[in-house]
């Protein structure tokens, strides 16, 4: 996932997006723990795309009260 397409999302819709990849990331934590995780990699790639949500919509609120002000 890229950071150029999140931008195009609204807030609301990155907020759900997050949720799902914090979801995702415990689902993927558990099957670690059980041992079942075939692809260890995919942990950290959803860390990195929570990360970059996270980082865009930041960037939205503070555009938003920029533009307030």
């Amino acid at each position: 996932m890229k950071a150029s397409e999140l931008r195009s999302l609204s807030v609301e819709e990155l907020k759900k997006k997050e949720n799902d990849l914090r979801r995702e990331l415990f689902n993927l934590r558990f099957q670690l723990a059980k041992g079942e995780l075939s692809n260890n990699k995919r942990v950290r790639s959803v860390r990195k795309d929570i990360a970059r949500v996270l980082g865009v919509i930041t960037e939205k609120t503070k555009a938003e009260q920029a533009r307030k002000n």
